[in-house]
């Protein structure tokens, strides 16, 4: 489980590597549970003052839900799914730490939402953002909530009910992507803003993330509860499992 994500300290930085790169760095529950222990790690290491997620390869930071693991779950499994993006996003969410997403390629899906938890994102131009999963057959919930937070109700609106993605223009232009530099000087920007950011008083650091958090609870406390419940619903129809096979499908002949 560890190779799937990968942790370096360098100095005061914390770098975090999703690591599935052949399926564009998709999540299942191993990554998922993987990227808690990580951040748990750094969260206790004191020398670590800030930190760096990106993903590795060239063409996406992440690229959402791996469709395989999903297409196969009932209600049941369905609701346990929620629980483990909890615990991910609950965990992102009350760190001490400010957490910078370095972006490479498509963040879309969870991926995107988990883009958005973090402070600051840097990108490159051929950077592309959205929601795509009505695509598949998954039904929205925690990606309305943490969009709204950032984006306005209109654009949420948008975004997930077309599935389509943003290019890096439109994500600088509406703040999701910080700032955008060439492809090659990505990290390395996102390096020097941690450094900044890990120079920075702890304290205020801690309690500055920790107001974020309260702030933003009741909403994310929300979207889990709705999680469950329109993830119970929509898998008992079946409809996931049908929309999935058919976006493999596509994808596959595609690929052929």
């Amino acid at each position: 489980m560890k190779e799937f994500v990968l942790s370096e300290v360098r100095g005061a930085v914390g770098i975090l590597t999703l690591n599935r790169p052949a399926l564009l760095n998709a999540w299942n529950a191993a990554m998922r549970a993987r990227l808690v222990e990580a951040l748990d790690e750094l969260e206790a290491n004191d020398a670590v003052r800030a930190i760096i997620l990106t993903g590795a390869g060239e063409r996406a930071f992440g690229a959402g839900q791996d469709l395989n693991e999903t297409k196969t779950f009932d209600p049941d499994r369905a609701e346990l799914w929620i629980g483990e993006w909890e615990r991910l996003y609950d965990r992102i969410r009350s760190l001490s730490k400010p957490i910078i997403a370095a972006l490479n390629g498509v963040a879309a899906g969870s991926a995107f939402q988990v883009a958005l938890l973090c402070d600051l994102r840097i990108g490159h131009d051929g950077v592309t953002m959205g929601q795509p999963e009505i695509n598949s057959g998954i039904a929205s919930t925690t990606g309305p909530w943490i969009m709204r937070e950032i984006l306005g109700l209109a654009r949420t609106i948008d975004l997930t009910l077309t599935g389509r993605m943003m290019d890096a223009d439109e994500c600088f232009r509406v703040g999701v992507i910080n700032r955008v530099v060439p492809k090659e000087q990505v990290m390395a920007a996102s390096l020097a803003l941690a450094e900044e950011l890990a120079g920075k008083p702890p304290v205020a650091m801690r309690l500055n993330r920790a107001r974020f958090r309260e702030v933003t609870e009741t909403g994310f406390r929300d979207c889990l509860a709705a999680g469950v419940r329109n993830q119970r619903e929509a898998y008992a129809t079946g409809e996931p499992a049908r929309m999935m096979e058919e976006f493999l499908a596509k994808r596959a002949a595609r690929k052929g």
